[in-house]
């Protein structure tokens, strides 16, 4: 486990963050993401050879796939610390400063949502990524000066939702770019399995079969859950998470079959009942259902294209058959 000591200026809701008691912290203990898996452990291996630090790394994907745990991943296997940041937590260029002044030599730098760091700010980090360097205005108008400060060698890791919101010069500074994909139910059993192992919990197979049917591809959604039917086992049962308690947990938690829960179901009904099956903009279905517009974007949309339940044209957001046979609703 990582020391605290290492972690700072890095806050999210509870629901944001898998429990460090959960997260792993190997490559080897890490599950699902092959592809990039294999390419990280090959990249960081290669830096160590040469006795280099990692090229900057830009992890993108839907929230919950698991860009913070790879990032602490490469911090350890690295044999680093990890200073850890948020982007819209950088607000002016002396906040950016005192982050980058603190680094070690090799250390990791993780900027979570580096997407929302402003532009000017970016400006500054180009210097610092490219050539190890900082410059910095200080003083007041009329009576200001460069200062340039040379920074140690350092790793960037950038976690994103919306690689197309990042500037194209920042982009472009970082040597390795991962895109994270939805997981595959054999792995989310995996991951559940191995939850319940690190938190004393016994799970039947094929209760941990049906939580990961039903975690929509996501192993942030798949651990919380698990933590909500093991309360249910633990209240209603003998603590024994089976199939039988799973399902009804579930069930009262209002997640389906498919891992939809209430705003997925509105969003989709709000398309074919108020607008007709679509296409509709992202805005009207905002205002239609109370939810943001980046909360639609980022958080459910991503799930109900990959399942197929819904299509963005440019035109706007249409509901597929799919979705109308998944709701019971006749199509007109």
């Amino acid at each position: 486990m990582q020391d605290e000591s290492v972690i700072t200026n890095y806050h999210l809701e509870d629901d944001q963050l898998m429990d460090n008691t959960i997260r792993p912290e190997s490559i080897d203990e890490y599950i699902g993401q092959e592809d990039v898996k294999e390419n990280i452990r090959i990249f960081v291996e290669a830096a160590k050879m040469r006795n280099e630090p990692l090229d900057h790394v830009l992890l993108y994907g839907p929230p919950g796939l698991g860009k913070t745990t790879l990032a602490f991943i490469i911090a350890h296997e690295l044999g680093t610390n990890i200073k850890t940041a948020s982007g819209p937590s950088i607000e002016k260029s002396g906040d950016l400063a005192a982050i980058l002044s603190s680094l070690e030599p090799g250390d990791v730098l993780f900027i979570d949502e580096i997407h929302r760091m402003p532009r000017y700010i970016e400006e500054i980090l180009y210097p610092a990524m490219e050539d190890f360097s900082l410059d910095i205005i200080v003083g007041s108008e009329g009576n200001s000066r460069n200062i340039k400060i040379d920074l140690p060698p350092f790793t960037l890791v950038g976690a994103t939702t919306r690689a197309g919101d990042l500037s194209a010069p920042l982009r472009d500074r970082f040597g390795i770019t991962s895109k994270l994909q939805f997981y595959t139910v054999e792995e989310l059993t995996d991951i559940i399995k191995r939850t319940a192992r690190v938190l004393d919990v016994e799970i039947a197979d094929e209760a941990a079969c049906e939580l990961a049917k039903r975690s929509r591809g996501t192993p942030r959604i798949a651990n919380r859950l698990f933590k909500r039917v093991r309360d249910f086992a633990l209240v209603k049962g003998n603590g024994k998470v089976d199939l039988a308690i799973t399902e009804e947990a579930l069930d009262r938690l209002k997640v389906d079959k498919l891992g939809l829960d209430n705003t997925d179901h509105e969003l989709l009904l709000a398309i074919i009942e108020k607008f007709n099956g679509g296409p509709v903009g992202v805005e009207a279905l905002s205002s239609s259902i109370g939810e943001e517009v980046t909360t639609i974007e980022d958080v459910y949309e991503p799930y109900l294209l990959q399942t197929g339940l819904l299509k963005r044209t440019s035109r706007g957001r249409i509901a597929t058959d799919k979705a109308y046979q998944v709701l019971g609703i006749e199509k007109q």
